[in-house]
């Protein structure tokens, strides 16, 4: 941003020396040079044309003789029709580079005091966490790192949906075929356990739907009279109705479950500021649901049901209260959106939920908006593709689902082939080339996930996302490994080098002026992916930046440079290169190496 608008300052001056007419700097469109022209950025001077009364290139180019001939910063220019290409000096982009290298919050922008809380995770207490877990985890979580780099007071936050009939089916499996067995007893984690439960109900279903059709009735009319279906329903009504016996059964389940979460959470080093219970919640927006009704804003049915009448937004009417007066998710969101913004004064609240749910959304921000919460503007749902593996899509109640811990394990085995076959680790011991396993193959895992735009679905293969050259995470891990072995030899020559005493007539060369206008726009991608939400940017700017230091590091024998000006400018040059690249991939919760 520095860059663009200290052109659009000076191509104000052009314009009132050229065309004696003042215009606002905010007025004048500047961006990037794209990378098949030459120059750095680019003034587009088509909204110029009724000043200069000119042809577009024409205009371009009485400006770009102005620039170059009145500022110094700017050593030259092209004209590609009535784009204006402008190329700043090498002194220009030394003088930047020391501007940032002295800087030591560069990374980390001025705090702009707005209250932010981010949802991701909220599974369901059935099951263990699996692939898609992962991508909802990672985004959220680098979603909310990403934020707050930007200067935003950030809440990390999770809804577990601890309750309802899918919950009490693991329950009822547990009852009539668990033999008593816990993940003690049975040598397990406690999620995997009680997912192993959830999908023993849908066994017992579909024997009792076989009995069912052998007996004489229709297949579909089985399905939906299967006798273990009304147990688990009556077991529902039971808690809801808070049965000593369910209840117990209910806590000690979930404790299994939550406990198995955490561990996973711990490995992959998500964390939350505060945990929301589905069992705590979903009750809390009835008495919204009450206040609309008041206020004539829904409708009651017949037969007691309320429901919100949104055909004339273009949507269709939607279920608030049950006619036994029972809630339903969109009841919960309600009066849980409402709770969350009055307790922490937020300025916005990020869902980080799958675009599967963008219509849920959709209604919730107009529901709240019709019963009067003008914040229903500041909900922002970050609708996500799905995630799957070569083998195919996911299905829990089937038991194929991959677990997020089975697929950690893969990548931790998969990080320690890779690297055992390219002999990286042969000098280290063997307890730093565990914690470098585990580094890499969860480096890898995250990279490779958050790597891709989240409004896309992506296919995850994880033997392509452990590569020590391409687009990776390991890629991007080893060259910070190697510029920390660069380092570490001129710390033992006794070389010196720092931002205070470099001086700033070194003349730095094409690749290495390259890096440093690469370094000079984190702070740019770091507002552009917050924007957008999508930490995405964040990563391929890693691996760009990286990309360029290879091709620099190829090129250049850094340590030999004779000239010891020279030589101490690219070693702060690569020494803040290595640290904008732990800051970048510090935002994607990626752990990067000293030593590979």
């Amino acid at each position: 941003m520095k860059a663009e608008l200290f052109i659009q300052n000076k191509a104000v001056d052009a314009i009132q020396a050229l065309y004696a007419t003042s215009v606002k700097p905010e007025d004048l469109q500047v961006q990037q040079t794209r990378k098949e022209f030459a120059g750095d950025y680019t003034l587009v001077t088509f909204p110029l044309l009724k000043i200069s009364h000119s042809s577009p290139e024409n205009t371009a180019n009485a400006i770009g003789e102005w620039l170059k001939a009145n500022v110094e910063e700017i050593a030259d220019y092209n004209t590609v029709k009535g784009f204006l290409n402008l190329s700043f000096s090498s002194s220009y982009w030394n003088n930047e580079f020391l501007s940032f290298a002295k800087n030591d919050s560069f990374g980390q922008l001025k705090p702009s005091g707005k209250n932010i809380m981010v949802e991701f995770s909220s599974p369901n207490t059935n099951k263990p966490l699996h692939l898609g877990h992962i991508r909802n985890n990672l985004l959220g979580d680098s979603v909310s790192r990403l934020l707050q780099a930007n200067g935003h007071n950030v809440t990390k936050v999770t809804l577990v949906n601890d309750r309802g009939v899918h919950i009490c089916k693991s329950m009822l499996a547990w009852q009539k075929r668990g033999n008593n067995a816990t993940p003690q007893t049975s040598g397990k984690k406690g999620d995997h356990f009680v997912g192993d439960c959830y999908v023993e109900f849908n066994n017992i279903l579909q024997e009792q739907i076989e009995e069912l059709v052998a007996s004489g009735m229709p297949k579909e009319e089985a399905k939906k009279n299967a006798p273990c279906l009304k147990e688990a329903q009556d077991m529902l009504l039971k808690w809801e109705q808070n049965d000593a016996d369910v209840r117990a059964l209910w806590q000690m389940m979930n404790k299994w479950v939550l406990d198995g979460f955490e561990e996973t959470y711990q490995t992959m080093g998500i964390s939350f500021d505060k945990v929301y219970y589905e069992s705590q919640t979903y009750l809390l927006g009835k008495e919204l649901v009450l206040e609309g009704l008041r206020k004539n804003v829904f409708v009651r049915d017949e037969d007691g049901s309320v429901w919100c009448d949104l055909t004339a937004d273009g949507l269709d009417r939607k279920l608030l209260l049950r006619s036994d007066g029972t809630s339903v998710y969109m009841t919960q969101d309600l009066g849980t959106a409402e709770r969350r913004f009055s307790e922490n004064h937020l300025d916005e609240h990020v869902y980080v939920v799958g675009n599967e749910q963008d219509y849920h959304f959709q209604v919730l921000k107009l529901v709240l908006k019709k019963l009067g919460f003008d914040w229903a503007d500041s909900i922002y749902h970050l609708s996500y593709g799905m995630v799957e593996l070569p083998e195919g899509k996911m299905k829990s109640r089937e038991g194929t689902v991959v677990d997020a811990d089975d697929l950690i394990e893969k990548m931790y085995q998969e990080a320690k082939n890779k690297t055992i076959e390219a002999g990286k680790l042969a000098d280290i011991d063997e307890q730093e080339r565990e914690r470098l396993y585990n580094m890499i193959g969860l480096g890898a895992l995250k990279y490779f996930i958050i790597k891709v735009d989240p409004k896309k679905t992506m296919l995850f293969n994880p033997q392509e996302s452990i590569d020590f050259n391409g687009n990776t995470g390991p890629f991007i891990q080893y060259t910070h490994a190697r510029i920390c072995s660069i380092l570490r030899k001129a710390e033992q020559q006794n070389i010196s080098y720092s931002a205070d005493t470099m001086s700033e007539n070194i003349e730095a060369s094409v690749k290495e002026t390259r890096l440093i206008k690469l370094l000079s726009t984190y702070e740019d991608k770091l507002v552009e992916a917050a924007n957008n939400l999508s930490p995405a940017i964040i990563a391929n700017y890693a691996y760009d930046l990286a990309k360029e230091f290879n091709q620099y590091y190829h090129d250049t024998a850094i340590l030999k440079e004779e000239n010891k000006e020279v030589l101490a400018f690219r070693l702060l040059l690569i020494d803040n290169l290595a640290s904008v690249l732990r800051k970048a991939m510090g935002i994607l919760g990626i752990e990067l190496p000293e030593r590979m």
